[in-house]
C-alpha cells in the first residue's frame, strides 16, 4: 500500500468514499483529435459536485490531486482528469475504501478496467479502442447521461476513414518531426513539420 494511502485515517477514508458514492461520478469521454494516431482521445474523469466545498477540499487534500472550481451558480466541483492521478491516486483510494451501492461499484469496476486498458496501450490498437468504446457505453447507464460522441459515432468514423487506425509516418521520412502527446502512455503521433496544423 502506498505511504500516502496508509496515512489516511479509516474514518476519513470511508466518509469520503460514502460521500462520493452519493455525489461523485466516474466518466469516460471521447474526443475527436486529428493529432492522435487513432483520431480519438479517450479522457478519464473523476468528479464530485456539492454546494459546500468543505468535503471537496478534504478529497483534494487526502487524494493529493485534482482541482476545485466554482461553477458560478454556487455549485463546487472537484475534478481529476490527469491519467496518472487517476491511476496512481483515485483507483487505489477507492480500492481501499470501497463503495456500498451496487451501481457505484459497477461503474468503478468498468472505469478501472478502461484505465487498465489505457495503461497497457490498448487504446492504440483498433480492437482495443473498440472494446474501450464499447465498455464506455455501459458506464453510468440511466437518465441524465450525456454523450457528445456515441459508439455509433466511433463506428461511423471507421467507415469514413478505415485506414486511420493504421496510418503511420514512413520510417524513411527525412522531415523533422514533432511529437504531440496526451498524458496517456503511447498516445502520440509523429507529424512532419510541413504537415502541422496552424
Amino acid at each position: 500500500m502506498p505511504q500516502w494511502l496508509s496515512k489516511i485515517p479509516p474514518d476519513i477514508g470511508y466518509y469520503l468514499s460514502g460521500f462520493t458514492d452519493g455525489e461523485g461520478s466516474f466518466n469516460v469521454s471521447l474526443r475527436k483529435r486529428g493529432d492522435h494516431a487513432a483520431g480519438w482521445q479517450v479522457v478519464l474523469t473523476f468528479n464530485v459536485s456539492q454546494r459546500d466545498q468543505t468535503v471537496l477540499s478534504l478529497l483534494k487534500r487526502h487524494l493529493g490531486c485534482g482541482r476545485l472550481f466554482d461553477r458560478g451558480d454556487g455549485v463546487w466541483y472537484f475534478v481529476v482528469t490527469n491519467y496518472h492521478s487517476i491511476n496512481d491516486r483515485i483507483i487505489p483510494f477507492f480500492e481501499r475504501f470501497g463503495f456500498l451501492s451496487s451501481s457505484k461499484k459497477r461503474n468503478f469496476r468498468i472505469f478501472k478496467e478502461i484505465t487498465r486498458m489505457l495503461s497497457k496501450g490498448e487504446h492504440l490498437k483498433s480492437g482495443g479502442l473498440a472494446k474501450i468504446v464499447s465498455l464506455r457505453e455501459t458506464i453510468n447507464i440511466g437518465r441524465g447521461r450525456k454523450r457528445k460522441y456515441s459508439e455509433g459515432d466511433y463506428q461511423q468514423s471507421l467507415i469514413e476513414n478505415p485506414q486511420r487506425l493504421i496510418r503511420q509516418i514512413p520510417s524513411d521520412s527525412k522531415d523533422e518531426a514533432e511529437k504531440i502527446e496526451s498524458d496517456l502512455p503511447g498516445d502520440r503521433k509523429e507529424l512532419p513539420l510541413n504537415k502541422r496544423e496552424e
